[in-house]
């Protein structure tokens, strides 16, 4: 009797193990984790990841590989931990890209909310309207006031068709009820040149890729995109205070696993993330960066996610943009 007992509890436990691979491994961590990240080197998301990685490794006794996939719109890195053992090794970051895909891509191969457990929030960063210094918009009213007045007239640049800075400027459009041209560039250096140039009325973008001209007064703010004024440029007014009440579109990123993740692991991931992101130093460097930590709960990453991909499917609806 005492043995047949002996070789259940065996059962048992293997058993147990086989359904929890983290824990079948022991101690978690215990070897290096690899974070898919669908953006490429020395893009913001890159930035940020490195500064996070650095620190939380030495928090979890482990290193963090950063393995940037920026093809396919996101979908190479999604895909690879998604059918990646749910360990706790291979995690992935999703953005307001991620929410915006759901509805931009006629097809998309995973399902960011099913696939995938939320771990963190990772850092957020405002988008904000800016001008030529020598422009005669003071402020973002004075842009408003004209597109009020001399409809289809204003051009304002923004980065691709579908990019969070681009909806940004459809969603203004609706709020708003305003007609402008709203004219997509390739990437945020040509966006640049073209407002200096004067080729485009008015820009929006990431404040961190637009920093450096304005604070070499190359560009005057007018206005930011976040519901409250950034900490990192408390000089610049929202879109909000300038009369569009209710206007939010704050970029974002956070950490995911895939689905089957055992809770512990999840836990554990989720307690020193939020204890790095809390860091002065971190905190210090993200300020200098045009980007703000955000610390958060499981939920409530579920529920940016959730919430950010209705926005932007209406948002893509009522502006009748094509998928792609």
């Amino acid at each position: 009797m005492r043995a047949r007992l002996a070789a259940l509890s065996l059962v048992a436990a293997l058993s147990a193990a086989a359904l929890s691979p983290a824990l079948a491994q022991g101690k978690y961590p215990s070897r290096s984790i690899r974070v898919m990240l669908p953006f490429a080197a020395g893009s913001v998301s890159d930035v940020t990841l490195r500064i996070l990685a650095d620190k939380l490794g030495s928090r979890l006794g482990t290193s963090i590989v950063i393995d940037n996939q920026p093809r396919a719109g996101g979908t190479t890195a999604a895909l690879a931990v998604k059918t990646s053992p749910p360990d706790g090794y291979s995690l992935v970051t999703f953005s307001s890209s991620t929410a915006i895909s759901v509805s931009l891509l006629k097809s998309l191969p995973y399902d960011p909310v099913g696939d995938f457990i939320p771990i963190s929030g990772i850092s957020t960063f405002a988008n904000i309207i800016a001008v030529n210094s020598g422009s005669q918009y003071r402020t973002l009213g004075d842009l408003l006031a004209t597109a009020r007045e001399k409809p289809g007239v204003l051009n304002v640049g923004t980065t691709t068709v579908g990019s969070t800075n681009n909806l940004a400027a459809h969603l203004l459009k609706s709020m708003t009820g305003l007609s402008f041209v709203i004219v997509p560039f390739c990437t945020p250096g040509e966006l640049v040149t073209a407002v200096l140039r004067n080729d485009v009325d008015a820009v929006i973008q990431s404040y961190g890729a637009l920093k450096s001209a304005v604070e070499s007064n190359q560009l005057r703010a007018l206005g930011s995109t976040t519901p409250k004024r950034a900490a990192y440029a408390p000089q610049v007014p929202t879109v909000d205070e300038a009369g569009v009440k209710g206007f939010d579109v704050v970029t974002w990123n956070g950490a995911f696993a895939p689905a089957g993740t055992p809770p512990e692991v999840i836990g554990t991931l989720n307690r020193e993330l939020r204890a790095t992101l809390a860091e002065p130093d971190l905190v210090k460097r993200y300020t200098e960066l045009g980007l703000e930590p955000l610390p958060s709960t499981p939920d409530e990453l579920a529920g940016r996610l959730r919430g950010e991909i209705d926005k932007w499917a209406r948002v893509i609806r009522d502006a009748g943009i094509e998928k792609q």
